[in-house]
């Protein structure tokens, strides 16, 4: 596993206009953007007791979750993603999903996923079966992404974030998303080894504060 250091930070929208100028000076935008952000649609899954959401509440140190994530509403571009975080270092493993594999897993219907060669699809059916996790709620929020190849530094800005309370049906253009209320702008820096000075310098804000915020758990507040 290759872990990356990972920061988040809970800023003001008056923050983000400043790092928003900051960062496009020193940094490019993610190729995959358009006009400088895109729209991400998650699906998260968790088991009845809501393991996953409890560990984060509780700050338990290592966790892992899944989810199936889709980009700019393109369900050309569906990946299942297995996160797994210790401490202040995170890691992600994912496996391209087609539309009709996605909308099976959200109908409970997973037993083709026994015969795939993929390790990420082989863990969560493992965890569907033995856990029974499953479809719990929607994330939609924008994102603007940036990147810096000394250190491999990828900062984003996350804000506009929605919830899809009790509608799991990810494909679904009618399943709509309603703002989460009192819902942050969020900042996070990623890196490898080091971070260079010069994005040090640039995401650097008096007002701003290391953050547990999850979307998932923000969400799941209203579903």
């Amino acid at each position: 596993m290759q872990f990356r250091h990972e920061v988040k930070h809970e800023i003001s929208a008056h923050d983000m206009l400043i790092l928003r100028q900051r960062l496009k000076a020193v940094m490019k935008t993610d190729s995959h953007a358009i006009d400088g952000k895109y729209l991400i649609r998650s699906l998260y899954f968790d088991n009845p007791d809501d393991k996953v959401l409890r560990e984060k509440l509780d700050g338990v140190n290592i966790r892992e979750k899944y989810r199936i994530r889709m980009y700019n509403n393109d369900p050309s571009v569906i990946h299942l993603e297995r996160k797994f975080k210790q401490g202040g270092l995170g890691t992600k493993d994912s496996a391209h999903l087609s539309p009709e594999q996605a909308q099976a897993i959200v109908d409970g219907d997973v037993g083709w996923m026994a015969k795939s060669d993929d390790e990420v699809i082989l863990g969560f059916y493992t965890r569907v079966r033995n856990e029974g996790l499953a479809a719990k709620v929607i994330v939609d929020y924008t994102r603007e992404p940036f990147v810096f190849t000394v250190g491999n530094v990828r900062v984003t800005l996350d804000y506009d974030i929605r919830t899809g309370l009790s509608c799991t049906d990810f494909l679904n253009p009618d399943c709509l998303t309603v703002p989460v209320p009192d819902s942050s702008c969020i900042l996070e820096v990623k890196w490898d080894n080091f971070l260079p000075d010069v994005i040090r310098s640039a995401v650097q804000l008096d007002s701003r504060h290391s953050t547990a915020y999850s979307k998932y758990a923000a969400c799941r507040m209203y579903d």
